[in-house]
Parts: C-alpha cells; structure tokens; sequence
C-alpha cells in the first residue's frame, strides 16, 4: 500500500465509511466522528427546527423531529430533510395540544415575570425567581418530551415518561436545564442565534443521555 492508499484507508477508518486498518468493537455513533461535519449538521438542524416551530404551536413537533434527524446522523443512518418533515409530520397532531399547553403556560408565566418586576406585588423579587424557574423547568419538560417522542408511541407517552426520566438522571436534567438557559440567553443577545440555539438544544438532547453510557 503507497503513501497515497494509506491516507485514504486512515480517512475511511476514522470517519467509519470503509474498512478499519485494525481490529476493534464498532463505534457507538460512527456518523458523530467529523467534529466539524457533526457541527453543520447541528446548524442545519436548527434550520430545520426553526422552520418547522415558525408557528411556535408547531414547535414541539419541530423539536421531536429534529431530535431524531440527530439521532439517524449520529448513527450513520440515512439523515436526509424529508426524513425530518416525515417526523414532523407524525409528531404534529398530538404536538399541537402540547404546544398550545406549553404556550398558555408560557404565557402566565411571562405575565407573573412581568407583574413581579412591576412592584404592583407584595414580594415581586421572590416571585420573579418562581416565575423564571417555572419557565426554565417548562423548557426542560420541552425538551424531555421531544426527545422521548416517537412514532410508535406518542406524545402520551412521551409526556408521562418526564417525572422518571428526571428521577433517572437529575443531573442530566441540570443539563438540560442549561441548555434551555443557554437558548434564553443566546436568543435575547441576538434574536438570528435562534437557529443555532435550536440546533444546540437538539443536539443536547442526543448527547446528555450519552454520557451515562461511556465506559469507566
């Protein structure tokens, strides 16, 4: 094998496309190889994502199907956008209802927030924490819902799975409580990172769970 082969062969090995130049057990998520690649996938994810939430209703389908394009990239199955828009499909009539909760709950939300920072209420700086806190534990369940949706079995389920999956791994819910922080504050800072928070915010939902999984 010349010098030539040999860099095509340790190219195929390390981005799981060919054979491997030595024996090893297979990669868990052989497509999440290319850190760079892996990070425009993100990007477009969060493209995806914003165009299928532009509704804001139609946001927890758009997440569900954005979690799951992730999960087919980072396995190295086939990722291609009308398997997002197939998923997203599926996801919206049971994430209709879940958007129209998450948004009248956004809303009392956002009006506690505001009647606190307001002085009209005896206690405004204690009630603010509870309000933000409420919307921060709204996100997580958001995103814990997302991601527990599937086809097969639905936002019923997927909505009922939250208080054991928090339970499972509250650190991991820490986690995902950051990222919904992270979104809140990228968004407030400059309104267009809404595309990459949105990606980021999927991408977090793929790999928290990794975590747990890695060897000691």
């Amino acid at each position: 094998m010349d010098r030539r082969e040999l860099r095509a062969a340790r190219r195929a090995d390390a981005s799981g496309s060919g054979p491997t130049l030595e024996e090893r057990a297979p990669r868990r998520h052989p497509g999440a190889t290319g850190g760079f690649a892996l990070f425009g996938e993100v990007l477009f994810t969060g493209l995806l994502v914003a165009a299928g939430g532009l509704v804001v209703v139609t946001l927890p389908a758009a997440l569900a199907a954005g979690i799951r394009h992730l999960h087919r990239y980072a396995d190295a199955e086939a990722s291609h956008a009308r398997l997002f828009w197939r998923d997203w499909r599926a996801a919206l009539p049971g994430g209709l209802v879940v958007g129209v909760a998450g948004v009248a709950l956004a809303l009392v939300l956002a009006l506690d927030i505001d009647l606190a920072g307001s002085g009209a209420l005896p206690g405004g700086a204690a009630i603010a924490i509870v309000g933000w806190a409420g919307a921060v534990a709204l996100g997580v369940a958001l995103l814990a819902a997302a991601g527990a949706w599937t086809p097969e079995t639905g936002w019923r389920a997927a909505v009922r799975a939250i208080p054991a999956a928090i339970a499972a791994d509250p650190v991991g819910a820490l986690y995902m409580a950051a990222t919904v922080v992270f979104v809140g504050v990228v968004t407030w800072m400059l309104p267009p990172l809404l595309l990459v928070a949105l990606g980021c915010a999927a991408f977090a939902v793929v790999a928290i769970p990794v975590r747990r999984q890695r060897p000691a």
